[in-house]
């Protein structure tokens, strides 16, 4: 079955900008005045920034005053600040003025509010529709704060609201996350769906608080606090991890992220590496058990413009009794290819994943603020297009089941990617298993 996850952003006009794409190609040239690097910058400009505050841009530069600019290192800094996601473009300029050298950013700042219908296929079955509203506000105050606010109905209803601000106070660099959200969610666990005979809902509420300081400009610590109470319509040890239906779960934890990215809606170049970990129910109403996360992914160009990428992921639980809705499932967020629309369960699981992608069209700017009626912010995008080949492969066991190499799933295929930047990136890609049997999947962002 495919796969439809999708949040309908006016899908004529993203059609009609693919297409267009090749009607009306505009100038592709991300630096100009090349000539002129290595260039010691003597002062900064930043243009374009209607709404922006020039620090939310001066904060992702790896230079300053002073250092010696390559093109290389320009390249890389202009797709960090691009990677903020709130810019149609971002060019880098050098220019040399009466012995003085200047380099200009120049920026096209995109739409920032989204009211969005949202429709979404839950567990890739189209007879488990969700629908409803998803409304943004990104670059709120030009700060690049973010509120977020989403409803949906049918398949598992939800509520959510999210509030993200990435410099709280001053040049502290520290920052806050907070959520709040509503929700009936249908029983993902393969195991309590056995263990109850059949499907069931449960019914969550759930408040959540990140704080964090970043260090440098490629690494973050930070401290989480939350508290879920979930409701079962009935008890059974293990789908409910305290003695009653009803679980009160606290949760204290910390992370670390180190993040060299280039540009983080499609990398070419850096490491992105992450570990967490989280205690959960400190022993109110009898839960106790822990959740670790790690994460690591490697970006590099291997020759020419073809990219490499590999990453490997791993989530443990630890405790007694760790409930089934918050068991390692390898098939819910974290898929292997292949095996895309099957769930495996454990107590841990494993993910070891590589792909090669070249690009077809590495990056053209398309302007359509021709289009009458819709503003131009929404007119204006960075597309590229890529073809990739990719194979994963994955465990989820329980502590007492053997850990074994033949006992992982594995998958392989390739695949188109197509990036409408600064908005959203879609892959079609055939997937096959071990067996040679394949699958089609539809879906949003990259694979990792």
């Amino acid at each position: 079955m495919l796969k439809i996850k999708t949040k309908v952003k006016i899908v004529f006009l993203q059609i009609v900008i693919v297409f267009s794409s090749l009607i009306f190609p505009q100038n592709t040239d991300s630096l100009s005045n090349s000539n002129l690097y290595p260039f010691i910058v003597d002062s900064i400009t930043i243009i374009g920034n209607d709404i922006t505050e020039e620090f939310i841009i001066l904060r992702e530069l790896n230079f300053s005053i002073g250092d010696t600019l390559t093109q290389q290192n320009s390249l890389y800094n202009r797709e960090r600040v691009y990677s903020l996601g709130i810019f149609n473009h971002v060019y880098f300029i050098p220019n040399l003025v009466e012995d003085k050298r200047i380099l200009t950013i120049e920026i096209e700042e995109s739409w920032y509010i989204y009211p969005v219908p949202l429709i979404e296929a839950k567990e890739n079955d189209l007879n488990k529709l969700s629908y409803g509203m998803f409304l943004r506000i990104k670059n709120f105050r030009g700060r690049n704060e973010d509120l977020t606010a989403a409803f949906a109905l049918g398949y598992d209803p939800t509520f959510y609201f999210s509030y993200y601000n990435p410099n709280i106070i001053g040049k502290e660099n520290l920052f806050i996350r907070s959520t709040i959200n509503y929700s009936d969610i249908t029983n993902k666990s393969p195991s309590a769906e056995e263990l109850y005979e059949g499907s069931f809902s449960q019914r969550l509420i759930g408040l959540r608080l990140v704080m964090g300081k970043r260090l440098g400009l490629f690494n973050r610590v930070y401290i989480n606090a939350g508290y879920n109470n979930i409701e079962t319509p009935f008890y059974i040890p293990g789908i409910n991890a305290s003695d009653d239906r009803i679980d009160n779960l606290v949760e204290l934890g910390i992370g670390y992220e180190h993040d060299t990215r280039d540009l983080v809606q499609f990398p070419k170049n850096g490491i992105y590496s992450s570990i967490n970990y989280s205690v959960k129910g400190l022993g109110f109403d009898d839960i106790s058990y822990s959740v670790a996360w790690i994460d690591f992914r490697e970006y590099r160009k291997i020759f020419d413009k073809l990219i490499s990428k590999w990453r490997l992921a791993s989530r443990f639980t630890f405790g007694d009794v760790v409930p089934y809705y918050d068991a390692s499932i390898i098939g819910s967020d974290e898929k292997i290819r292949g095996h895309y629309f099957e769930k495996f369960e454990g107590d841990n699981y494993y993910v070891l994943s590589a792909e090669f992608y070249y690009p077809i069209i590495e990056e053209l700017n398309v302007d359509l603020t021709f289009i009458p009626i819709i503003p131009d912010q929404l007119l204006s995008y960075r597309l590229g297009f890529y073809t990739q080949i990719f194979a994963e492969t994955g465990l989820a066991h329980y502590r007492e089941e053997p850990w074994a190499i033949n006992r992982f799933n594995s998958g392989y295929g390739l695949g188109l990617t197509f990036l409408i930047l600064p908005y959203q990136v879609f892959r079609i890609e055939v997937a096959f298993d071990e067996k040679f049997k394949s699958q089609i999947i539809l879906d949003l962002g990259i694979s990792f």
